[in-house]
């Protein structure tokens, strides 16, 4: 009996009391109850709206157009206390050292790189300066500047950590900048110079002859994207000779392999047998494992490296805040990087950022309706929750905005029907037998995955600020 019900017994005891006292009552009453509940279930809205493609054979290969679009990526670095050095294999990032195989020779290009030091403010390239040198962003933010059509500064981008600009100057030929750096927090940059790149390469066959081949890169002819060029004529009269053409193919298209997420649920056939009035256990110890896969399945769409869709976003699609906190700006530049946006997907916090900074300026998120739910959105695209989205111990986080689905070359969900003891779309119970110490046990498989299908379908924009407050 519980403490209450021993004291109601004693009171009782004492006053002579002719019935049974309630609280002793309710041990042998069936009482309403509800069944086990679990704060990890969320929303998943990610799962929800995104587009599943039954893929036969556990892969799904995504071919697209030939792209010369090379070296796009960005550099690594390592710390050492204060010393910060380049990883020579993240220079092949650079379009001039692209498939160069020369360890050797990275290493020595890596320890020629100087560190420098910019104070918040700092100019690090000014329009019209010579071109003579490749920066590598190891920490910080840099704005790039230009100048508008009334000589006023206009911001044309923002960069972060990985990122590098001057590389041109190591092929092409001699050409001032056209616009400014300008750092806008303290930032940590290495810089190669071009002189040190040539006298290598002086001594070097290997690096002279690997430098020239990739001068010859930019006369290749291709479209804004990158992407192997169809010749066609427009607009013509007379009978000029109408251009031959095809189209080709990446050599190499990528495969995504269905990653799986497995569990053995084990149930005591006692526990099985005599207590399953009302609720059986069984069910209720598969309903909740199931919870806990999906949720740790949405968790690995988000973060998986090899194909989740932050590690997996094109960098070319990677924009950063202009000023920390998300704004409605950033939020508009995100939208306009792809067409057919479906949503956006951030995390709880910065909604409430974004939010913040819309109060600021007297703006609102119109709420939309999604199967029921009233949903904030912008510029008519929902914005999904999703707690799945890491923030960073600095109290930064990123925003996500994508286009979905196979007909509009969008994201999609990866999974394959049809398999063995089946219970929901690509998950199964399988039951595996009964131990010595008659324990049940039930092997719980979902299989999944997740592919961009072009570069411009996924956007991000990356280190926006949630503990800003105004």
């Amino acid at each position: 009996m519980t403490v209450e019900a021993d004291r109601e017994a004693v009171l009782a005891q004492a006053s002579g009391q002719q019935s049974l006292a309630t609280a002793a009552a309710r041990n042998l009453a069936t009482i309403a109850k509800s069944v086990p509940q679990m704060q990890e279930t969320s929303s998943r809205w990610l799962m929800r709206m995104l587009p599943w493609v039954d893929v036969r054979g556990g892969t799904y290969r995504v071919n697209r157009r030939l792209s010369y679009a090379v070296g796009d990526g960005r550099v690594t670095f390592v710390q050492t206390g204060g010393r910060v050095a380049v990883v020579p294999a993240g220079l092949r990032e650079l379009p001039a050292f692209r498939d160069y195989g020369d360890d050797a020779v990275l290493d020595e290009l890596a320890g020629r790189c100087e560190q420098v030091e910019f104070e918040p403010g700092a100019v690090l390239v000014r329009a019209g300066d010579a071109k003579d040198r490749v920066f590598l962003l190891a920490h910080g933010r840099v704005d790039k500047v230009g100048t508008g059509p009334y000589g006023e500064d206009t911001g044309l981008d923002v960069l972060s950590d990985g990122a590098y600009f001057g590389d041109e100057s190591l092929t092409g030929a001699d050409a001032p900048w056209d616009c400014a750096f300008r750092a806008t927090t303290a930032c940590t940059v290495l810089v190669l110079s071009r002189a040190d790149v040539d006298s290598l390469a002086a001594r070097d066959d290997s690096l002279r002859s690997h430098l020239r081949a990739g001068a010859a890169i930019p006369g290749q002819r291709t479209n804004a994207y990158g992407e192997a060029a169809i010749d066609l004529s427009a607009g013509h009269v007379g009978e000029p000779r109408v251009p031959h053409s095809y189209v080709d193919y990446e050599p190499k298209p990528r495969e995504y392999g269905l990653s799986i997420a497995q569990t053995v649920l084990k149930v005591q056939s006692r526990v099985a047998d005599l207590f399953n009035d009302p609720m059986n256990q069984t069910e209720q110890q598969l309903r909740l494992t199931l919870e806990a896969l999906r949720e740790r399945q949405e968790y690995e769409l988000v973060n998986n490296k090899e194909f989740g869709l932050l590690n997996n976003c094109d960098y070319a699609q990677r924009i950063q805040p202009h000023d920390g906190a998300p704004t409605p700006d950033d939020m508009d530049e995100l939208l306009s990087r792809r067409r057919g946006n479906k949503f956006f997907l951030a995390h709880p916090r910065a909604i409430a950022a974004f939010g913040r900074e819309c109060n600021r300026r007297g703006l609102l998120m119109e709420p939309v309706d999604v199967d029921g739910h009233r949903v904030p959105s912008w510029r008519g695209v929902p914005i999904y929750p999703c707690g799945k989205i890491p923030v960073t111990e600095a109290r930064t986080t990123s925003i996500m905005c994508m286009r979905t689905g196979e007909d509009d070359q969008g994201v999609i969900g990866l999974r394959q029907t049809g398999i063995p003891d089946e219970i929901e779309p690509s998950l199964s119970v399988r039951f595996t037998g009964i131990d010595e110490q008659a324990i049940i046990s039930y092997l719980v498989t979902a299989h999944y995955s997740a592919a961009i299908l072009v570069p411009d379908a996924l956007g991000i924009l990356e280190n926006v600020e949630v503990g800003r407050w105004h």
